[in-house]
């Protein structure tokens, strides 16, 4: 682990310096001289200096409007290239992650030691793997696109210089070159100037895929065969792929009057056509490479006379005409010409397959197998990994918009008003209208924009070749009628084939009654004829969370899967589960591997089904051999989970879980919904208006433009108190309820469940790392330079119920400090604290700033406005999260 450090601050401090030296060109020696001063004193303060804490204050309040920004741009470009070197000693030859393939070898090997478990058991669960990862729109990737391009270049550097015997002149080239890459990021605006369109998200996700997962995913496929051939003789099937990748970007239009139908059928072309951007570099290298003239008499009939010389390139040729008619067609729909479809237009994933495959066996049997698993196995993978969608999307819509749109439609009809009747009459006219052979629209109806929306959408996804959506998530679902609503105006639009429709249940109410919903589901006959069996569901993280505080919310998301697996096991339906976490821990973030362990037995049977969000993107799937070790974490996790189940809680645990949720809720929400100081103090003591300004994404921070803190989307709700370092919502009540149970007289118990129920473990390690991030000095200070005094006493307490909870968590997980079992976190979040520190600090002088030239009535100072957006950029980058 040493090794491991010494290596990583090697790379920092060099870094650091290239980025001092870049400084200094830019702006002098004074400039660099302030921003080194602020850095010594940062570290002094750190290590418990308290002179060096005041004139660290005092330093960063007396600087000049037009010092901010160069001093906030230092830290916050530091922090990132910080995070660039701890991103590539992850998978360097010191880092933790560095053997991927370890990851599912130490599973693999774990599982063959189990006398209970047969190699056929084994190979069975890995067959039946299925990992689905849903990209969502991303409105907590703070930084740039254009930054993260040379943040990758960096890496690419770091990898070329970790070699030992490099030359002179090489290692001079690859310092050149990271002097370049530094000084064009110090000349670039971290902020962007305008809030990107959905469309450019959906660009943003499609440009994780060709930089990181197109190459990612057949390697870590390669290394998942190797591990399986050592361990257990058996080789994957060609058309195995168990991971799939879905997006939001341009289908999420919950809350976000930006995505429209006519985005989504935009972003479905565009999807295509970068598919087939990408299979034509594939198949041109197949051209070049499959001169073989040997093969199978199949493929030789495939080929015809034409082909015989060379077959395989015949064949390849053939394809590679294909895509570029396909994507020549695609390009005019995207500029909205109307061409006639060539022949042959790729629509459907066999069309790519089967020509590629008949290639591959034949290679095979004719004895070239170490060709065929060349490049055309990986292309082959691509194929059922991503296909002519490149990824799928969802379609994800609030259960309102429904609902008013049939209560429109039956207004007009003159059959009564939808919205108002009971559930009982909904549900008994949705099933008449879903059996029935006539159609319910009229044609001279003229609806509303907004119920016409809400058509427009369904038809977009009726006339999307089959398999280029992958469903439909219904937000705030509540009841049956708000499942059967969506396929009924599916069905009015003409859909041909039955799509997966997934209630999303969110809040702490709609998670307890979500069994009885899908109960109610599962015996309408209509409905189980329908579905065929299988039913996806999605748990929602980040708005029961900020709707119960995270221990309350955590026991409903736990107690709901559990009920709902086995109502589904009983009612023989395949379950899928889709778990809406976030990347912070206050929306459901937590180390894949612990998180998946910690599920209630059975969950991950349907596979897995997460959203990936925002910068997690980014430190998951940024790179190729980062895309194997994510991959490979979660394959070893969902195998050991199903194999190697956790155990069943006690009944007594359920007990104290039951109490510990009922007392944090209500803690939680004394604070949130019932002190009428709250409000006052986070908008003053957090940046969430200022977070406003920020052009993060193309939805709107809340649901409804006049609503307050309950309308705050939870991305914002997180954010906010992230960057003032109390990280209220992800602790609030969760220890103080632990205090209670403590007092009476149960810490036995809660020892015990910490040993022994992988739930209950996690939950107190998602509250380390909270604690880990928290800083009572900087929230103190934020509280002192923004928040009115009468208000002070309610920060004071909150900080003072984090220091006891802090206290209690580490004696009932028996630690002696906090991380003490992932030492390789707290070393990164320590390393980083030295230069997030300053600009806290900042951002509070900031804040103080514009609000009260605000006061006064003056226009803000676009230097201070600069500044204080820079800073929490570089906040966030501190932090390694934003929401």
């Amino acid at each position: 682990m040493n090794e491991q450090y010494s290596a990583l601050r090697s790379n920092v401090s060099m870094l650091g310096k290239l980025l001092g030296d870049t400084i200094r060109g830019a702006l002098g020696d004074n400039i660099l001289d302030r921003v080194e001063t602020i850095r010594k004193l940062s570290k002094a303060s750190r290590s418990g200096d308290e002179a060096s804490r005041k004139a660290l204050l005092t330093t960063l309040q007396n600087l000049s409007n037009d010092e901010l920004l160069p001093v906030a741009r230092a830290f916050s470009q530091f922090l990132n290239l910080a995070n660039t070197a701890e991103q590539f000693h992850s998978i360097s030859a010191n880092g933790e992650a560095a053997s991927n393939p370890e990851v599912i070898a130490v599973t693999l090997r774990k599982l063959k030691s189990q006398p209970e478990l047969s190699d056929d058991a084994i190979r069975r669960a890995v067959e039946s793997l299925s990992l689905e990862l849903v990209l969502t729109a991303h409105p907590t990737e703070i930084t740039r696109r254009t930054l993260i391009h040379k943040m990758v270049e960096v890496n690419n550097c770091l990898k070329q210089l970790d070699h030992k015997d490099l030359a002179d002149y090489e290692r001079n080239q690859i310092m050149r070159r990271l002097r370049q890459l530094i000084a064009q990021s110090w000349h670039t605006d971290e902020i962007r100037k305008h809030r990107p369109s959905p469309v450019d998200e959906a660009k943003w996700g499609f440009a994780v895929v060709e930089n990181s997962l197109w190459e990612g995913v057949p390697n870590y496929l390669r290394e998942l065969n190797e591990q399986l051939e050592e361990h257990f003789h058996y080789r994957l099937p060609v058309d195995f792929v168990p991971v799939r990748f879905t997006s939001w970007m341009g289908g999420d239009r919950d809350g976000n009057p930006n995505v429209t139908a006519d985005i989504t059928r935009h972003v479905l072309l565009l999807g295509r056509w970068k598919a087939t951007d990408l299979f034509l570099k594939d198949v041109q290298v197949l051209v070049s490479e499959l001169s073989m003239a040997d093969c199978t008499d199949e493929l030789r009939a495939l080929a015809g006379e034409e082909g015989k010389q060379e077959p395989y390139r015949y064949i390849m040729k053939k394809l590679r005409a294909q895509l570029i008619a396909t994507q020549a067609w695609l390009e005019a729909r995207l500029k909205g010409q109307a061409l006639p479809k060539p022949q042959g237009l790729l629509t459907h994933n066999d069309q790519l397959w089967e020509p590629l495959y008949a290639c591959y066996k034949s290679l095979v049997a004719c004895g070239m197998g170490i060709i065929a698993n060349g490049d055309l196995l990986d292309t082959l993978r691509r194929v059922k990994c991503f296909g002519v969608p490149l990824v799928r999307i969802d379609i994800r819509q609030e259960s309102t918009r429904h609902s008013e749109a049939l209560g429109e439609l039956t207004r007009y009809l003159g059959i009564g008003d939808y919205e108002s009747w009971s559930e009982a009459d909904k549900q008994a006219f949705l099933i008449r209208e879903l059996n029935s052979k006539r159609p319910l629209l009229p044609r001279a109806w003229e609806p509303s924009d907004e119920t016409r929306e809400v058509l427009d959408t369904c038809r977009v996804i009726a006339k999307a070749p089959q398999g280029s959506v992958a469903a439909y998530v219904i937000s705030m679902a509540k009841t049956p009628s708000d499942v059967l609503a969506v396929h009924l105006l599916l069905k009015e639009a003409g859909i041909s084939f039955a799509l997966p429709v997934a209630p999303l249940f969110e809040t702490l109410d709609d998670l307890n009654n979500a069994n009885d919903v899908m109960s109610q589901l599962l015996n309408i006959d209509w409905y189980r004829g329908f579905i065929q069996g299988r039913q996806m569901v999605m748990i929602g993280y980040s708005d029961s969370a900020k709707d119960a505080g995270v221990m309350a919310a955590s026991w409903a998301q736990y107690q709901a899967q559990d009920a709902l697996i086995k109502t589904c096991e009983k009612a023989g339906i395949a379950l899928t589960l889709f778990h809406g976490r976030g990347g912070s821990i206050g929306r459901g973030g937590a180390p894949a591997h612990a998180a998946l362990l910690s599920q209630p037995p059975g969950s991950l049977k349907g596979g897995l089904r997460v959203t990936e969000q925002g910068e997690m993107i980014r430190f998951k799937y940024g790179l190729p051999e980062i895309t194997i070790s994510s991959l490979s974490l979660y394959t070893g996790a969902i195998l050991e989970a199903n194999l190697l189940p956790p155990p069943e809680p006690e009944q007594a645990w359920r007990d104290i879980m039951d109490e510990l949720s009922t007392l944090s809720c209500n803690m939680y929400r004394s604070y949130v919904r019932e002190n009428k100081n709250f409000v006052p103090y986070f908008r003053s003591a957090t940046p969430e208006v200022e977070l406003g300004k920020l052009p993060l994404g193309s939805r709107p921070a809340k649901r409804r433009p006049t609503g307050g803190v309950e309308s705050l989307r939870a991305i914002p709700w997180i954010f906010a108190w992230t960057q003032n370092r109390l990280m209220l919502p992800a602790w609030l009540g969760a220890g103080a309820a632990l205090q209670k149970v403590v007092d009476d007289g149960k810490q036995g118990e809660l020892e015990a469940m910490c040993r022994d129920w992988p739930f209950f473990s996690t939950r107190l390690g998602m509250l380390e790392m909270v604690f880990a991030k928290t800083d009572l000095w900087l929230a103190e200070y934020y509280d002192q330079r923004l928040v009115a005094p009468e208000l002070w006493g309610l920060g004071k307490e909150l900080r003072k119920q984090l220091a006891a909870d802090i206290k209690l968590v580490l004696t009932t997980a028996n630690d002696a400090h906090l991380m003490a079992d992932l030492p390789w976190i707290a070393e990164s979040i320590m390393l980083r604290n030295i230069y997030t520190d300053p600009l806290n600090v900042l951002q509070a002088e900031l804040l103080h700033r514009s609000r009260q030239a605000e006061e006064r009535g003056e226009e803000p100072d676009a230097r201070v406005e600069q500044a204080l957006m820079v800073t929490i950029a570089g906040v966030a980058a501190g932090m390694r999260n934003t929401g």
